[in-house]
């Protein structure tokens, strides 16, 4: 009885799926099987992009500001920070940078432009997204926006805006509207 206790032998665990593994075999499933009903991704809700905005009166103030060709701005807060909204009469400011702003067309009416490579840098900020829809719902001489958001990232249509900097460059051409600057007239 003065036998020394010895351990007990190890069980032998079975090898698991590496991550890498199950991805692979998901993968597969998925080819030749197709999705069962609990692996169904969930519908994405569909929001209404850029109401909060719409109804807002400093938002009005702003639309109503871009069209006559003066100055506005207000603050926005999103998770903890303040950005600046801003116009001055010709463009639409973001935290300072430029993300739509308007070029004479004739004496009535003016084109929007899109500034693609600022609304990519900030398409991860909830207020820049309301924003950028928000104004071209705000200008329904522009018809129906084609301006969407899904998967954190801006379509245009069918692509997404970043896509199109590379070829077209970063200036993306909306629309026109109306304006109500006031046009000197040339003395006699």
């Amino acid at each position: 009885m003065n036998a020394s206790p010895e351990k007990a032998p190890k069980k032998v665990k079975e090898k698991r799926q590496t991550p890498e593994e199950r991805q692979e075999a998901l993968r597969y499933n998925h080819m030749m099987y197709g999705p069962t009903a609990g692996e169904l991704r969930p519908v994405a809700k569909k929001t209404n992009l850029g109401i909060a905005y719409l109804k807002h009166p400093k938002f009005q103030s702003l639309i109503t500001a871009f069209r006559k060709g003066t100055v506005f701005q207000f603050d926005v807060t999103d998770k903890g920070k303040v950005f600046t909204i801003s116009t001055d009469g010709s463009q639409i400011s973001f935290d300072g940078k430029t993300i739509y702003y308007s070029r004479p067309l004739n004496k009535h009416e003016e084109n929007l432009l899109l500034d693609r490579a600022a609304a990519v840098q900030y398409q991860g900020i909830d207020a820049l997204v309301h924003l950028a829809v928000a104004v071209l719902r705000a200008l329904p001489e522009l018809g129906s926006p084609q301006l969407s958001y899904m998967d954190q990232q801006f379509y245009y249509g069918i692509e997404t805006l970043e896509s199109g900097i590379a070829d077209q460059g970063p200036n993306l051409l909306i629309g026109s509207f109306k304006h109500s600057k006031v046009v000197e007239k040339a003395r006699k």
